[in-house]
């Protein structure tokens, strides 16, 4: 960070990880982050401290996990640092990170390839197919559910090989709580009342960017705009950077230094300073 920057600048960001992921995912954005001068934490979703390959050999935590204990874990590491975070989250990780903004936490955040929040109602053709082998037996509602690696090349990383994608299933992916997918990706919207990934979408927050990848399947740009539209009534900054020709992979496929610094440069712009900054003791 510049020697210039307030006393009250975020030093942290906070990297969240998204469905069929684990804090893997974010292996070249940490000593990337770190190398300016941020502090790093990548933390799992409840149970997966476990390294991917043992976690594809018993997806059982997989399984039982539910949103709500998720945030918790992932607030009470935020709610432990000395100063809001910067917040940024990747596909489920940016629903998650919209929950933890709905709860005060950050300072900025930034949702890339985002999941939706409950009432966003776009689901284009390539979504529904990305999501299909997962919501074509509704058994796999109860269990950990994964792609193959030819679904996986269509879901996550359509702007490599067929061998680059391989190469990325294997050292990263994992299976997904199928219940998250039925649930969130199909259901929520046509349940009665507030779901669990209900935000207050009127409600002041931290600044929030949305980056989407243009020839992202899994979280298409039009997924993200309608997220991001919900908020238009909101008093807080909420903005949309489009990335042409990026998939759902953008965080790793060649140019994410890119994305990482359009990222970290928004965040550190548009960061909240925290209540009570700035006044006399």
């Amino acid at each position: 960070m510049s020697d210039t920057a307030p006393p009250t600048a975020p030093d942290t960001v906070v990297l969240v990880h998204g469905l069929w992921m684990t804090p893997r995912s974010w292996e070249h954005w940490v000593p990337y982050y770190e190398a300016k001068g941020m502090r790093v934490l990548t933390p799992g979703y409840p149970g997966f401290e476990i390294e991917v390959e043992a976690l594809r050999e018993n997806p059982d935590v997989i399984a039982r996990l539910t949103v709500p204990e998720t945030v918790d874990h992932l607030a009470g590491v935020i709610e432990g640092l000395d100063r809001p975070p910067i917040i940024m989250g990747h596909s489920f990780g940016g629903t998650l990170t919209q929950l933890l903004l709905a709860r005060g936490l950050g300072a900025s955040a930034v949702a890339i390839n985002a999941a939706p929040t409950e009432g966003v109602r776009v689901n284009p053709p390539s979504q529904i197919k990305s999501l299909f082998p997962i919501l074509n037996n509704p058994a796999k509602a109860h269990r950990a559910a994964g792609f193959t690696p030819e679904q996986f090349h269509y879901a996550f990383t359509n702007t490599l090989s067929a061998e680059e994608s391989l190469e990325v299933y294997e050292r990263y992916h994992i299976p997904a709580p199928g219940s998250w997918v039925w649930a969130y990706g199909l259901i929520a919207n046509f349940k009665p009342g507030k779901q669990e990934t209900w935000v207050d979408y009127d409600a002041d927050r931290a600044p929030l960017l949305f980056v989407t990848g243009g020839e992202d399947h899994i979280m298409p740009p039009s997924v993200n705009r309608s997220n991001a539209h919900k908020y238009h009534r909101s008093p807080a900054l909420t903005e949309v950077l489009d990335l042409e020709g990026r998939s759902h992979w953008t965080c790793a496929e060649p140019g994410w230094e890119a994305v990482a610094d359009a990222a970290l440069d928004w965040a550190l712009a548009h960061a909240r300073a925290p209540q009570g900054a700035g006044e006399p003791a």
